[in-house]
Parts: structure tokens; sequence; C-alpha cells
């Protein structure tokens, strides 16, 4: 007689991600007992193989064996289709119940046979197991052992089996020779006879020890995971695109949107941006003019102008031109306050940069410089080019959804702003302040033209170092000062003076050597000359005190034509001051061979020449500065050239004395210590260009038909004269030097002015300055200026000095500096880096392709275009995600640290795409619970019975509102921000509309329909139509966004349980109560909504005004609302001051204690997918008056909690049962009340009432709870040591406010009471485990 067959043994592992896995796992698992163990292990021909029949061929089962099988089987799969499970879910007892009913319904007699000869059952079970990726033998479930609770028997009718509860990793599993799972082959001869081996007892050591290294082995295998994530294909969920919806609908441009159409079940930012832009410029919601005849016309309500700082014409906007307009725009929307708004565009020429990529443009398509094209056909490539670019950017800013005046966009070489420059020169130089003069100046080479002192980078170098220098193919040296060996003159053999220099080329135009006056190595060299090694020349040795004796060997050569302090020597020691670069750098006016040598390559020539003459000493690292040109990245050269200044001393002091004085203020503050010191050391600015693209210097340099009066040279100021026009410049000769004007010839002067001199004009010549006029009268001075601190000193300053000079006023009253947007890297965006990234790119998205083609359709070199293409494939991989302007511009808000770099990474971006879509679901759900009939009251007020989630959520609506408004004012974005973010999310989405589902449901289930609703709309949430206000795509989008709902909370929808529940609750409420409290929720839904649109309007204009376009519409009487939400008011505290600190207490200790239930719900694994596996929740307040305030916030904590039941417990003699019944898990809500949720018929805590194992334990052995228990009573005591070790600090008492003394001593009290609480949790869960 063969021995009887063991229990199967059931091993539940990480539970699968859909349904139809878990059904697989629970049918492979109760196929019915395995064979017995020897029958497998002895081999025999009737384990191995199938008995041929007599025909020779396979025995089929009878009918009725495979017809009860295939029954059996779709009665198991007919239970387990309708089971809804969630990722994180466990096997229910029903589940187990139910499999084992039917598999174990299976005839004894038949169990063996049948299911190797049935065809399902041989070929189903193996299949199964294989699909549920456990390990499962020739149609039996293994026995799988490893550490954890030893398992416990149970008979259900003639099936005996063995739940064993522990997770088994992947790697965990061995098969052994014979196919069978095995950990040790001990444990599997133990689970093939039926019995369970007993884990040897382990001291407290050793479960430390282990429980270190499996929490080791989690961060390995978490690092792990990571990593292949990482490296892993995306997953089809990451490749959907979300939600991408068009608007279809035929809308001409400037027409409005059509919005009686539903909306559609998904946010798509295509079909919410679209059509709506150019309605708003069409019907003049942009301009000051509108809603009133004049600009002038008088406003109590004042008048806000700014103007966009104008971007360069050089190309395509990117992210930080998109931050600028994406900060004035929520300032700009000051309209809706209903202030006299101007916003005025314009964009910028850049002399520079235009005429460089030009230039480049032209030799790459024809081979041209622009001297071989001439003045005027460059200057019509340029304006040809002008033309292409510029209406690119403007789109770009209208696609920001930048809310700009566009009828007075400028260009700052428009006619008009022209003019103003041209006026702007000649009173300044006609008042002394512009002077002609040659002095050293900072020159590119490589632009061939001067630049301004601030715009040089000097970058120092520690020492030896190689840069690259624009047309030089290889990399230049700089550090190494080499010595110079120079024979003194009638000095005999070894007679000489060594001298140090890091530019040994420019020794070709020394005049002379220095030394300290006091260096007693050099005091007998008074008088003495050296000469020069290639000239002979004799060069003096001076004894001046600049000289630092202690660099290199305290001589230094003087080249006063070539560096700024030995021009100040030379100029004391009357010394000449030859230049001997010309305009590209290369040697003029020397001997051969240096002559017409780059400045780079004559520097080695220099020094090999010297070599050959025994004259070099050798090199030294050594720091020192080298200047770089902002512009071309240039090594600049210090020169001598004729140029225009700027005499900035006293405008400096002015520009200081307002600030000073506060009449300008700078925000953030930290700015006006900077702002301060530069204006004290402020030096003359040099204004002219050696360019062709930009505004030409209108100067005029006179010669004078008239022996007696002599020719003048470049240099003289007085031969120059400025006219408005050549006529004026001519009659002003004339008369300053007493001839007629037919004998006076002028000159223009070749030269523009620096592109920064036009700009600082632009506050008031986009007037008409000087022309007088109604927009300059009403607009100027402007009320602030907002722009990045980056350019504080190349534009805001400047604009402050000449509008003082000219205007004899502030351009501004208020200057707001905003941070500088860099990559994820915290890298400056650079075109040569790859990480520019074009706003329209993340607005759309863009595939890794198309951004490899922008890059070869720019002007990038190869080398920079292929460091740039790298960038590209590390920064996106995966192209950019479609993101949408809102999302854009709200995380471009959000991320504002004022003074701060932001390291913006894209997928940031995305994020906030995702509370786009929150923002959608929810309004959809508003929209849906308001009804067609609905319309609302004539004032703010809520009519009904408003109950406390009312009076709560209108209270945090009223702080939301006061919160935006102050951080508004005080340019304080990201607080603006997360306060809208906070009350949409997580007071609005995530606690009010949870709370009013039952409400509305409730009336929907009354027989007469509430007041104000629509009769004949459906229940919230009874059918298909009406549940669709988020569909699983938008409850995944939800759950990607990181909200504090899961998936299933996110969906905004009763599900048809929940209504069945608010019917059967409808019978104990009277229906016109039940009317007036819907009322009064649909009531605060529209007002939430209104005002929480209109607050979020400022960051999200197109999806604020897509969801309040479709808002109820008042009543016929009422006065008609504003025709966009652009010009509608803006929420003020005034209006909306219904902050109740009752309902907020009251509502905090309610969420207090869902977040508790959540809690314990997550920590057993249970979900509102499974309302019969607990018995609800008991709520522990010892206090009568807290305990009154729970049972008032019951239908709050059931619907936000999710449980079936809340019941009150009070303390000793409070007249409530005071202590929980057994087998509940507990938490701690607060330091009032203690949480318990009623696990019964829970698998893992049931099985511990009824002798099965407990649930897994943590590290250490301990039960999860307990460990939660002990990680909140560890953190709190840190808290309370933290506390006392403050409180008990030296001077505590004296020296801290006793406010802050009451608010520790409050946070140390409520610390101890928690702490109490959690012990009690503890001993309680330890109790019950």
């Amino acid at each position: 007689m063969s021995p009887p067959a063991p229990p199967a043994l059931l091993l539940l592992p990480p539970p699968p991600a859909d349904a139809g896995s878990r059904r697989v796992l629970i049918a492979a698992r109760f196929a019915g007992p395995p064979p017995p163990r020897a029958a497998r292990a002895s081999g025999s021909a009737r384990s191995r193989r199938r008995r041929p029949s007599r025909r020779g061929g396979t025995r089929r089962p009878g009918p009725a064996l495979s017809r009860s099988c295939s029954a059996l089987f779709r009665a198991l799969d007919s239970h387990l289709r309708d089971r809804t499970f969630l990722v994180g879910d466990g096997v229910t007892l029903a589940d187990v119940t139910v499999s084992c009913a039917l598999l174990g319904a299976l005839p004894a007699r038949a169990g063996r046979r049948h299911r190797r000869r049935c065809p399902q059952c041989p070929s189903l079970v193996p299949d199964l197991c294989a699909a549920a990726a456990v390990p499962g033998g020739a149609g039996r479930c293994g026995a799988v052992r490893g550490r954890g609770p030893r398992p416990t028997a149970r008979r259900l009718g003639s099936l005996q089996w063995t739940l064993e509860l522990h997770a088994v990793g992947q790697d965990a599993v061995e098969q052994d020779a014979m196919g069978q799972d095995a950990v040790g082959q001990d444990a599997v001869g133990q689970a093939a006879m039926g019995q369970a081996a007993p884990a040897p007892a382990k001291s407290a050591a050793q479960l430390k020890k282990e429980a270190k290294k499996r929490e080791k082995l989690e961060k390995f295998q978490q690092k792990q995971e990571k990593i292949r994530e990482q490296q892993a294909p995306p997953s089809r969920r990451q490749r959907r695109t979300p939600g991408v919806v068009t608007y279809d609908l035929e809308t001409p441009p400037g027409q409005k949107k059509d919005v009686s159409v539903p909306l559609p079940p998904s946010y798509s930012p295509r079909y919410v941006e679209a059509a709506w832009y150019s309605w708003w410029e069409r019907s003049g919601f942009f301009k000051p003019e509108y809603g009133r005849g004049r600009v002038s016309a008088p406003n109590p309500r004042g008048v806000f102008m700014m103007c966009l700082p104008p971007p360069n014409v050089t190309g395509a906007l990117h992210l930080g031109h998109a931050l600028t307009s994406a900060i004035q725009d929520s300032l700009a929307r000051q309209r809706m306050r209903g202030l006299t708004t101007l916003w005025n565009p314009g964009c910028d020429h850049a002399g520079i940069a235009t005429q460089a990529v030009v230039e480049r443009r032209l030799r790459r398509a024809r081979g041209l410089g622009r001297l071989q094209l001439g003045r005027e056909r460059f200057l019509r490539e340029v304006w040809a080019w002008r033309q292409e670019k510029g209406d690119r950017i403007y789109e770009q800013l209208r696609q920001l959804g930048a809310s700009m005046d566009w009828d007075r966009a400028c260009f700052t070489m428009d006619p008009k702003l022209s003019r103003a420059v041209c006026e702007a020169f000649v009173r300044l130089h006609e008042q002394g302040l512009i002077y002609r003069s040659t002095r050293m100046v900072h020159w590119s080479c490589a632009l061939r033209s001067a630049i301004s002192d601030i715009e040089v980078e000097k970058r120092e170098l520690s020492g030896r170092t190689l840069l690259r220098v624009p047309g030089y193919e290889d990399p230049v040296e700089f550090g190494v000062p080499g010595g110079l060996r120079l024979p003194l003159e009638g000095s005999g053999e070894g007679q000489e003076l060594v001298v140090a220099t890091t530019r040994p080329e420019t020794m070709l135009g020394d005049a002379a050597v220095a030394v300290h006056p006091e260096d007693p190595r050099y005091t007998h060299l008074r008088g003495c000359f050296v000469l020069h090694p290639f000239t002979g020349q004799r060069l003096p040795v001076l004894h001046d005190p600049f000289v630092d004796p202690q660099f290199g060997t305290g001589a230094v050569k003087v080249t006063p034509g070539h560096d700024a302090t030995d021009f100040e020597v030379g100029q004391r020691h009357r010394l000449p001051s030859p230049c001997i670069l010309d305009d590209e750098g290369r040697l003029q006016d020397v001997p051969p061979p240096f002559l017409g040598m780059p400045r780079f390559q004559a520097r080695t020539a220099v020094v090999e020449a010297l070599k050959e003459r025994g004259l070099f000493r050798g090199v030294t690292e050594n720091p020192m500065v080298v200047p770089i040109c902002s512009r071309s990245r240039d090594v600049l050269e210090p020169v001598l050239r004729p140029q225009w200044f700027l005499r900035c001393s006293a405008l400096g002091a002015a520009a200081a004395a307002v600030v000073r004085g506060g009449e300008l203020r700078l925000r953030p503050p930290a700015h006006t210590r900077t702002w301060l010191q530069w204006m004290d050391n402020i030096r003359d600015w040099c204004i002219s260009r050696q360019l062709w693209w930009g505004h030409r210097i209108p100067a005029y340099f006179v010669t004078i038909d008239d022996p007696s009066i002599p020719p003048g040279k470049d240099e003289e100021g007085k031969f120059w004269v400025s006219g408005r026009t050549e006529e004026e410049a001519r009659e002003k000769a004339a008369k300053r030097f007493g001839v007629e004007a037919a004998k006076v010839t002028l000159r223009q002067d070749e030269d523009v002015l620096d592109t920064w001199f036009s700009s600082g004009l632009f506050p008031f010549s986009i007037f008409g300055w000087p022309e007088p006029s109604e927009d300059l009268a009403v607009f100027y001075p402007g009320s602030l200026l907002e722009t990045g601190h980056d350019i504080l000193f190349f534009w805001v300053a400047r604009m402050v000095m000449l509008a003082l000079a000219l205007t004899g006023t502030l351009p501004f009253r208020q200057v707001y500096l905003h941070a500088i947007v860099r990559d994820a890297h915290g890298r400056k965006m650079s075109k040569s880096l790859g990480n520019v990234i074009d706003p329209l790119d993340v607005i759309h998205g863009i595939s890794l392709q198309g951004l490899h083609e922008q890059l070869e359709n720019s002007n990038l070199e190869p080398a920079e275009l292929e460091r740039a293409r790298e960038g590209q494939k590390r920064d996106f991989p995966n192209g950019i995600p479609e993101c949408g302007t809102d999302a854009l511009r709200f995380a471009l808000c959000a991320y504002t640290a004022q003074g701060r770099d932001i390291n913006l990474d894209v997928l940031r971006i995305l994020g906030y795409r995702h509370f786009c879509n929150k923002v959608w679901n929810g309004a959809r759900f508003v929209l849906q619970a308001l009804g067609g009939r609905y319309r609302p009251p004539p004032d703010l007020q809520a009519r009904g019975r408003p109950g406390l989630a009312e009076r709560w959520v209108r209270s945090r609506l009223s702080r939301a509102v006061s919160a935006v408004g102050s951080a508004m004012e005080e340019f304080d974005f990201p607080g603006a921000t997360t306060a809208v973010h906070r009350f949409w999310v997580y007071e609005l989405c995530d606690v009010y509309l949870e709370c009013v589902k039952p409400v509305l449901a409730r009336a929907a289930a009354a027989s007469e329909p509430a007041a104000g609703g629509d009769p004949d709309a459906p229940p919230i949430g009874a059918d298909g139509d009406a549940a669709d206000a988020a569909d699983a795509g938008d409850a995944a989008d939800a759950g990607d966004a990181g909200d504090a709902m899961d998936a299933a909370d996110a969906a905004h929808a009763m599900d048809a349980g929940d209504a069945v529940d608010a019917m059967d609750a409808a019978d104990a409420m009277d229906a016109a109560d039940a009317a007036d409290a819907a009322l009064a929720a649909r009531d605060t839904l529209h007002t939430c909504l209104d005002a929480g649109l209109r607050l979020l309007a400022p960051f999200m204009p197109f999806l604020s005004e897509e969801l309040w376009q479709r808002l109820p519409p008042p009543r016929p009487r009422r006065p008609p609302p504003a025709p966009s939400i652009c010009v509608c008011p803006f929420p003020e505290p005034q209006q909306y001051c219904w902050q109740d600190e009752e309902a907020e207490a009251a509502m905090d200790f309610a969420l207090s204690i869902v977040r508790a239930l959540r809690g314990l719900r997550s920590t057993h694994g249970i979900t509102r997918a499974q309302p019969a596996m607990y018995g609800g929740g008991f709520l522990q307040v010892p206090d009568p008056s807290w305990a009154a305030l729970a049972e008032r916030c019951t239908p709050h904590i059931r619907a936000l909690g999710g449980v079936g039941a809340v019941r009150v417990l009070g303390g000793a003699g409070g007249g409530r049962p005071g202590e929980p019944p057994p087998g509940c898990a507990v938490a701690v809500a607060s330091e009032r009340c203690s949480v318990h949720l009623l696990l019964k018929g829970n698998p893992p805590i049931d099985d511990v009432t009824s002798g099965c194992p407990p649930p897994p334990p943590g590290p250490g052995g301990c039960p999860q709870g307990a460990l939660q228990a002990g990680g909140a009573q560890q953190e709190l005591t840190r808290s309370m040591e933290r506390l006392r070790e403050r409180r008990g600090g030296a001077g505590y008492a004296e020296k801290v406010p006793p406010s802050v003394q009451e608010a520790d001593a409050a946070k140390l009290a409520q610390a101890e009471a928690e702490l109490q609480k959690v012990l009690e949790a503890e001993e309680l869960m330890r109790k019950m485990l």
C-alpha cells in the first residue's frame, strides 16, 4: 500500500501586478495534491510516461470527467475574473477558500489518473505554473522553504493543504538533479513526507546580524534594480504618449474657440492650447486701452507698466527667455486686478552677435566676407536675416502665452528708436559727458572691435594652462612666465638684466625696463640702459614703485602700447607708446622675420630666437589672469585705440544715491551692496564698436579748407562735432572754427554705438522720446523692471544712468532680478554644449533625432557640433516629452528662488504636466456635479446647509487667496505656485471632492433633485458616462505625478458600491436636508473651481481659460461675466474672507485620523477593492470633547479613509466603550487619538488569531507593525532629546524670546503625549501578535 499523499504546500510569492497572473497563481497552487515523492523518485514507467491504449494511442479520459474538470475550471475562472486586484494586494481568504473548494471537489480516485489523462489538467498545470513565474514541475507544486515561520496545516473537506506565508527571491530557488525545487535536501525530504523542518532557535545577536545582512541585501537589490531600470529600454507605460487629443474644429484665427463640445476625457496640451491666443490678441485683452477709451483715462486702481528685456535677434529663444516670459507674464496679469497694464515687447539688434552670425553664414553659403561685399550690401544681408529670425522670436513668445501689446512692439533699429539714440548721443556730447580719446581698451582680434570692461571675463589660471583661441588650430599655452636676458649698455660680457614676462611677443614693443627704487639688487643701475636684442634700441632702466620686487627677478619690461599699467608708467616717464598689433592681431611695425605673424605664432618665434642667441632663461609656472571676451571667447589684447567714451563718475554717483535713498528698490535686497560697490568704483564706458551693424555714431571729423587752420588728428576731440544731421554738424563746425560752412568738410565716423547704449534708452525710447506723447506721459516712468541678475550692470545700471541724465527721472521704481536657468548639471546654457533648450521643444516634444537636426542647421563649427551632439545624447537619450506651455510656465515659476541659479531638469516640467491633468480631472468632476441647470448664487455665499467640509474648504480657499496675493507682492513666485498647487491637489481634489461625493449621491438617491441641480443628470458615479471623470489613463497620470491619492482615489467618481451605500443611508435622511446639503456642496464646488482657476490663470493661462469658459453662466438678469479669464477680477482677500479656525482644527483632527487609517491599510495590504476584508475602524479618544468631534467627523473619515464603518471609543467613564476588540492593527493619529483597524477576515491577521503564522517579519524578526511603532518611538525620542538639549542650553532663558520658549514647551509636551500613545500601541501590537 502506497503511503498517503503528503499535503500540498502553497507558496505565495510577491503578488503579481495583474488579475490574470493572480488567477494563474491560484489555479496552479490548488491543482490537487502532488504524487508521492517515492513514486516520483522511483522513476517508474507509470509516473514518467502515459500508458498506451490498446489501439496504440494515448488513453483519453471519459467524457464525464472531462466535462467535470472543465466545469470546475470555468467556475474557478468565473469567480476570479470579477475580482479586482490592485498592485500590492494579497490573496484573500475568500479566493483561497473558493479555489480549494472547487479544485478539491475532484474525486479522489480520479485525482492522479485524471490529471494524467485529462487533456486539460496535465498540460494546464505546468503552463499555469510557468505563466505564474513560480517553480512547478510536471503538474505539481514544489515545496519551497526559506527562513520564516513554521507552516500550519488545515483541512478543508477532503483536501489537506499547508499555507506557508513568506517571500522567496527568484534566486533563492534551486532545482536539484531530479527537477525538484529545493533549498536543501533535508528540507525537500521533510516536505515530501509532509513534515515541517523545525527551525533552530536563534540568539538575539544572530537575529541582529541577519537583519543587517538583509538590510544590506535590500539596498544592493534596490541599487541593482535602479541600474537595470536605467539601462532597460522604455516600457510601454513610459513610451505611451499621455492623453494626446487635438482640437480639430474649424476655428478661424481670431475667433473664439468652441467650448460647447464636451471636454476630452484626459488633459492634452495640444487640445487646450489651440485657438485661444489669437482670440485673446484680436479681442484686445492685452492692450491697456481695453475697457476704457484712452490710456490716459483716470484709473483709481493705478497703472502698471513693464517692458520686456529685448531678446537678441540672433536666433531662437531658450529656457532663460522662457523664465523671463513666465515671470513677467504672471506680473503683467495685474490687469486682472483692474490696473491699466502695459507689457511692452521689443527686440534688440545685438550688434556683435548678429554681425558674427551673418558673416559666418555668408562664408559658408557664398565664401564671401563683409569686406568683399561692402557696407551697404552687407547691411542688406543683415536686414534680410533679421526679417527671417525676428518673427520666430515673436511667435515663440506668443506660444508661451505672453500677454504683450504687440501693436507696440519695437526693434532697436526702428526709425523711432534710432532717432532717440541719435538725440541721446548729441545731447550727451554737447554736455561733455561723451568724449573721444586714445586710451587703452580691450580689443578682440576675432571681432576686430573694442569691447567694454564689463564684457570681459577674467579667467584665473593657477599655472600652466592650454586654452583654445579662435583662429588657432592648436591650444595656446598660458601661465608660464619666461626669463629674458637683456644686456646692459656699455658693460662687459655677462653684464645683463633678467626680466620676466608672460607675453614674450610684446617685447617687440618695449620702451623701457623697470625695477623697484628700493630693491638693493638694482640701485646701481640708475641712469643705465639695456639694449633690445632684436632692434638694438636703447631702453632706459626705470626706478618706479609699481614694480613688485617679489615677482620673478624683480625687473619687468615696460610696454606702454599693450598694457594698461605700463601705459600709466609711460605717461609718467614720457615714454613712446608704439602699437605692434593690427586689428586682426598680426604684428606690425616690427623687424623681420616677425612682421605679419599672428600674435601667438610670434610668441613661439620670439622664444626660439631668444634661445638661439642664448638670451632665454627658461620658464616657470605662475598664477595669472587671462582676459576672455564674453562674446567671442577670444583672448583679449590691451591696445591703444581712439574711441568714444561716456564719463560715468557723476552718473554712477547719482545711480548710487537713488538706491541709498530708497527711491529705487532692488529685489532681492542682496544685490544692493553689489550695486553700490560697482557704482562707487565705476570707470568710463567705451561706447564705440568697430562694426557695421548698429547705430552709426552721429559724429563727424572736421577738415577746414583754410591754411591758417592746421589739419587735426583723429584723437583730438576738438576736430569732432556731433549732429542730428550732417547739416547741423556742419553749422557747428563752422561756428567752432569761425569759418564759412562751405569751407567745412565732414567725414562721419565709421564705428557704431555699443548695443547696450541703445538698450539703455529702451524704457523711454519705445514711447517716442524726445517727442512728447500720450504713452510717454502715462507709462513713463515704468512700474517695474524684471530681468536676470547677470545683466544687472550690462543693462539695468546703464538704463538708470542714462534716464537720469536725459530725462531727470528714474526709468522704473523697482527692479526684480530672477535666477539664471542652467541645465540639470548646473552648467550654463550654451549652444556648443548642446544643452540649449528651445521652449517650443518642451511644449510640443521632440525626438533625439530632431534635436540633432537642429544642431546641424545651426552655425556651430564641426568640432563644436560633435561635442553638442554627444551632450544631447547624454542629457536627452529619449528626446524631450511633450509638456505643454502651462506646465513649462508653472515649473519655471515654481523653481525660481530669489538670487539663486536654477538647475532645471526637463523631467520636472513633465511632473507639472501631470498636475495639469489633476486640475483637469477635478474640474470635470465639478462641472458634472453642478449639472446643466445649475446657476451660481448672486454672491459668494453658499446656499443650503454648509457642513464642516464646506466650511473647511472655503477657509482653505481664503488662505490660498491671501497667500498668493502676498507672495506676488513680494515677488515670491515659488510661494505663490506652492499655495495654488497645495489648494488644488491636497485640499480640493484629495479631500473635499472625496468628502462631497456621498453628499451628492444622497441627493441623487432622494426622490426629488436638489435645488439648483439638474433633475435629468444621472447620479454621480451611477453609470459609466458619469464615472469617466478620471479614466484609467488619468489615474495612471495622477500616479506619475506623485499625488497623495492612489490610483483609485484619483478617479473623481463614486463607484457603484458607494452609490448603493449612499442610497441605503438616504432612507435615514430627510430629502429636503439632502437637497440643502447638496446645494451647499454645489455652491462651494462652483466657488472653489471659479476662484481656483482665477488663481491659476497668471501661471497657466490656457488651462484656466479652457475650464473657466465652461462654468455655468449666471441667471439671465444678472450682469454678464467677463468675456475671458484674462480680464476677470482676480480673487482678493477682502472678498474671500472666510478663514475658519474652528473648522480647520476639526478637519485637521479628522485628516490625522485618515492618514493613520491609510497607513494601516497600506501596511497590511488592504485596498478599497476589499471591503469585506476588515471590520472597520475604531477611534480611541479619551477626551470627551474630542470624542464628540470625532463623532461629527466620521462621515468624512469614512469617505477619506476607505473604511466600512468608524466607531469612536472613549476613556474611562466617558459613556463609550473604552477598548477596541481583539484582532486590530493600531496606529497613533495624534496625542488625542489612537486608531485601530479591525482586520477580521484579513489573511495575515486572521491566521494569527487562528493559530496560523503571523505577518512576514521585518528586520530582526519583529512584526512589521511593531517595527513601525518602534520607528515612531525612535523619532519621537530623538525629537524630545533635541528639545530638551535646546531648552537646557546656556542662556536659553535669557536669549530666546518668550514666544519661542512657549512653542518649544508645547512641542515637548505634545511629543511626550505622542510617545505615550506609541508605547501603548506597540504593547497592544505585541500582545495581538
